[in-house]
C-alpha cells in the first residue's frame, strides 16, 4: 500500500504517530508481533480493514 501510494515510512510514521521501527518492520515484512493499536492506526489511516493488512501465510510453503 505505501508503494501504491509513493509513502515513506517516515511519511506513516508521522502521520500516524507510530515509531519509525515499527512501520519499517511491517514494510520489510520482519515484524514478529503488532500491538493491536498499532494496527488500528495503520487501517485508519489507509482506510482498510485489519484482512487487507495482513495474510495468513503456510510455514510449511515457507520452508520453516
Amino acid at each position: 500500500m505505501m508503494g501504491e501510494r509513493k509513502l515513506k515510512i517516515s511519511d506513516v510514521a508521522r502521520d500516524t504517530g507510530l515509531h519509525r521501527n515499527t512501520v519499517a518492520l511491517l514494510y520489510h515484512e520482519t515484524a514478529t508481533r503488532v500491538d493491536l493499536p498499532a494496527v488500528e492506526a495503520l487501517c485508519r489511516y489507509f482506510g482498510i480493514q485489519v484482512g487487507d493488512l495482513f495474510e495468513v501465510v503456510d510455514d510449511a510453503a515457507e520452508g520453516t
